[in-house]
């Protein structure tokens, strides 16, 4: 798709300018899916920047986080969820990401930002050109702000006119118990104790423990779909390990390939709870292994309206969520990035990706379906 081409073009356009050795900003890493770069500031000193390019892209801009907490970065990193329109696109974001680290820093620009553009692709053949190529004007009766704010309207439809939507993951998964089984259920339930961050709730504590005890009699468990293990026997914080997925997908062959590189068989999910659970959303991101794609952020955080305030209901349970991770999974084709840097995932960058994850949805809405894509 066009808006594709672009992004790659783009892609290699920033490689090109900002190696590996350049003096200023280096990008490290570069994909259609996300973006390593680090600024150098005064005295050598390095800030790794990261961006996760989501499947609303352009409509969106990527989401990026630093894994400096100074405030010169984090509020540099801030500016680039307020834009719009071609400043959405990644080369653009670079720009203005470096300009305002220059200027935070108090460091000259460096003279490669005057090559920054977005690079457009010929048109196909039987594809008219646009009217404001080969210089000429497009309206030569407006305003020459007029005319610019018209062009740059023309170049978003150019690049975005060609972009898929993307299709419906998997409609709800709502499953009602079949009464009450007493199961053997010791825990740390969250009233006498205060591990962690949460103290419990009555209420919270009570739901979480009857979810828990109709996932032990659900088919998809007796079936080792999943696993799940209570950290610290907390009801309020669970590791699930998710063994099965669609067997017709790239992801079940990756898990195979898991087995037999490192002995592991699975996917491992971290859930956390607050008080006011059901009525606010967990918390869920991925723990091992490394996955590119499936809507998973940097971080480990994971893209779905469902895990959000906004998109989240009361009426949801443990285990239509569990299901509904592993499908957008598939649909988001994700796929196990064997040989990876260890110490990507961590709670602290999840929750600061999905942060501006949020920020970002929250002004320009979800464009995807809104209750499986990110």
């Amino acid at each position: 798709m066009a808006c594709l081409n672009t992004l790659k073009l783009e892609i290699k356009t920033l490689e090109q300018i900002f190696t590996k050795t350049h003096e200023r900003f280096r990008i490290l890493n570069a994909s259609v899916d996300e973006l390593s770069c680090r600024f150098i500031g005064r005295n050598g000193k390095q800030y790794d920047i990261h961006a996760n390019i989501t499947e609303t892209y352009p409509s969106t801009p990527p989401v990026w986080f630093a894994e400096s907490e100074e405030t010169s970065i984090t509020n540099a990193v801030q500016t680039l969820t307020n834009t719009r329109g071609l400043d959405n696109h990644v080369i653009n974001q670079v720009e203005i990401l470096l300009r305002e680290l220059c200027r935070l820093h108090t460091v000259p620009l460096p003279p490669d930002l005057d090559n920054l553009s977005i690079p457009f692709q010929p048109h196909a053949p039987g594809h008219p050109a646009s009217h404001h190529h080969h210089g000429h004007p497009l309206h030569p009766h407006l305003h020459p702000q007029a005319q610019q704010q018209h062009q740059q309207q023309q170049q978003i439809d150019e690049i975005d006119s060609d972009c898929d939507d993307i299709e419906d993951v998997v409609g709800e998964s709502d499953q009602e118990s079949e009464g009450e089984e007493d199961l053997p259920l010791e825990m740390d339930d969250g009233r006498s104790s205060a591990k962690g961050s949460v103290s419990g709730s009555v209420q919270a504590t009570d739901r979480l423990m009857k979810e828990l005890r109709d996932i032990y009699r659900s088919d998809s468990f007796k079936s080792n779909m999943y696993s799940i293990e209570l950290v610290n026997d907390s009801i309020y914080e669970w590791n699930i390990r998710l063994m099965s997925v669609d067997p017709d997908s790239p992801l079940h062959n990756d898990l195979v390939l898991l087995k037999e590189k490192e002995g592991k068989d699975s996917i491992l999910l971290n859930i956390m709870f607050k008080e006011t659970y059901p009525f606010e959303p967990p918390f869920v991101r991925v723990v091992h292994p490394i996955i590119s794609g499936g809507y998973v952020l940097l971080g480990g955080a994971i893209c779905m309206e469902l895990l959000t305030k906004q998109g989240w209901s009361s009426a949801y349970t443990v285990e239509a969520v569990i299901m509904q991770i592993a499908a957008t999974l598939v649909k988001g084709k994700a796929r196990i990035q064997f040989g990876a840097t260890k110490g990507q995932y961590s709670l602290a960058r999840a929750q600061q990706s999905f942060k501006s994850l949020v920020q970002i949805h929250e002004k320009n809405g979800w464009f995807t379906p809104p209750k499986e894509d990110g």
